[in-house]
């Protein structure tokens, strides 16, 4: 009784990998059953709680990550140890850039933490990389997601050069508010701070100044828009 009940538990666990794995890689109906059957098997589910690291640098090759349900933040330290968030993912989210060995051109340490608890397919690395080489429609895939992800970058690093702070602020804002369908946004100062590459006391001192002109007001723990056309007017 007990090898039927952990045959039966296997074979649904092996049941939700594929049917998940079917909905998140457009290539799926592209693979022959052998291949689903390979990436089946190598593929396994992880909890992890928030804050805790999910991905280390260029050392580490954790694996293609599909956030299942909670929310990651990928970014880079800078020599003196400061944290610059590249961009963040969320429910239903591929991250081929924790599995630097699939792509071997990546040269820069992508570090990854839960920003909350996170339930994670991962796919292992080694049998992604050799389904890539060997199926056109799994290369693209890699290729579009990677291509995807560097205009993640490039938009993060085009906001932090270019933008003014109060224009990066108002643009977060707004596009958590759009993300999230709601005006609330429970978020610290510290927290968006660590998501915009500034530092706390900036982002308290132009909140402060949001307030004054009416365009935020602030929680405890969170901000709320109350003037979202005038912000939007602030990053057009």
């Amino acid at each position: 009784m007990i090898y039927s009940s952990q045959a039966n538990w296997g074979g649904y666990i092996i049941m939700g990998h594929k049917n998940f794995l079917a909905e998140v890689l457009s290539f799926w109906d592209k693979l022959s059953p052998g291949e689903q059957e390979m990436l089946i098997a190598n593929t396994v589910t992880r909890h992890y709680r928030q804050g805790e690291n999910v991905h280390g640098g260029e050392n580490d090759c954790a694996g293609v990550v599909v956030v299942k349900s909670g929310e990651l933040r990928t970014y880079i330290l800078s020599e003196d140890g400061r944290e610059i968030t590249l961009y963040r993912l969320f429910s239903g989210d591929i991250c081929i850039l924790s599995a630097s060995c699939v792509i071997n051109r990546i040269t820069f340490d992508v570090h990854i933490d839960a920003e909350m608890d996170s339930e994670l397919v991962i796919i292992n690395n080694e049998v992604f990389a050799k389904l890539a080489e060997e199926n056109v429609y799994a290369e693209n895939f890699v290729l579009k997601e990677a291509v995807g992800r560097f205009s993640d970058v490039m938009w993060t690093i085009e906001q932090i050069l270019f933008m003014s702070m109060d224009k990066r602020l108002a643009r977060f804002l707004l596009d958590e508010a759009a993300r999230t369908k709601s005006d609330s946004i429970p978020l610290t100062h510290e927290q968006i701070a660590r998501y915009i590459g500034s530092a706390r006391e900036v982002v308290s001192r132009m909140l402060r100044y949001f307030v004054g002109e009416g365009l935020v007001e602030q929680y405890r723990g969170g901000v709320r828009i109350v003037d979202k056309k005038r912000l939007r007017t602030m990053v057009t």
